[in-house]
């Protein structure tokens, strides 16, 4: 097993790492060799993880508890990191909040919340960290969207929205990226098990009854999201199934795709 002391190893930096993708994609980068920088709010969670993917890899694992959504919360471990001398050469953008319901029916400030992480963060992220990419001439960005980001979802508007907006965004950077050595991956995995899916089912029962064909795994979202990022792809769907969806939805008229939508959001509610 190598000494991850004096192993030189690419690193990666991986937000919502405490559990479901983020956490399937920490042990894939670790098997494949990766040194780890690991960000949640669970600095517990977080030690847990770090410790047994140093045990099984003989890989270095930092653990910072940190919520990202507070103002200025990127720049600080950006700062922690460079006085660590961290160089983070594969930047993860995972940590993301899901709300099931209508629209009218979920708090305001409940919607701030979304925002704020899902796309307020994420920029952070990218602004914090991108830039370094840059001036060395490599890098690379994976950005976990949804494949809600391709359709209206009504029940999950504000959470589709947001999704929306970070793969826009992805495909815009990795254009402005193009040739400057740095690539920008945009994941959308469909349904897959993860802790969010189970708090999302027990607040609703309906969800828990969802065909099993159609939740994806959790590990093989991360396996398959690792290969395209270091190939350097634009957008990833993980699952024959989820591509297939997006396929249609891309050649399907707009509006009878916003009803169709609305027909299947409406029976989750």
């Amino acid at each position: 097993m190598p000494d991850p002391a004096t192993t030189p190893a690419e690193t990666a930096l991986i937000t919502g790492a405490s559990s479901g993708i983020g956490e399937a994609l920490a042990r894939r980068l670790a098997y494949e060799g990766f040194a780890l920088v690991l960000v949640a709010r669970r600095q517990a969670r977080l030690d847990e993880l770090a410790a047994g993917l140093r045990s099984e890899h003989g890989v270095r694992v930092d653990a910072i508890a940190a919520d990202l959504s507070a103002p200025g919360a990127a720049e600080a471990l950006a700062a922690t990191l460079a006085r660590k001398r961290r160089r983070i050469d594969l930047l993860i953008n995972n940590a993301g909040v899901l709300e099931h319901g209508q629209f009218i029916d979920t708090p305001t400030a409940r919607h701030r919340e979304l925002v704020a992480l899902n796309i307020g963060a994420l920029m952070e992220m990218l602004s914090a960290f991108v830039p370094a990419m840059v001036s060395r001439g490599r890098g690379r960005v994976l950005n976990v969207a949804s494949t809600a980001a391709f359709q209206p979802v009504p029940g999950l508007a504000t959470y589709a929205a947001t999704k929306a907006f970070v793969l826009s965004l992805t495909e815009s950077l990795a254009e402005e990226l193009r040739g400057s050595g740095v690539t920008a991956t945009a994941l959308c995995p469909g349904i897959t098990a993860t802790s969010m899916l189970e708090t999302a089912a027990a607040r609703n029962p309906r969800l828990a009854r969802l065909p099993q064909a159609l939740v994806g795994d959790a590990d093989a979202v991360a396996a398959e999201a690792v290969r395209a990022c270091l190939a350097g792809d634009v957008v990833c769907v993980p699952g024959w199934i989820n591509r297939a969806t997006t396929m249609a939805v891309g050649a399907t008229p707009r509006a009878l795709m916003r009803r169709i939508a609305g027909v299947l959001g409406r029976a989750t509610l």
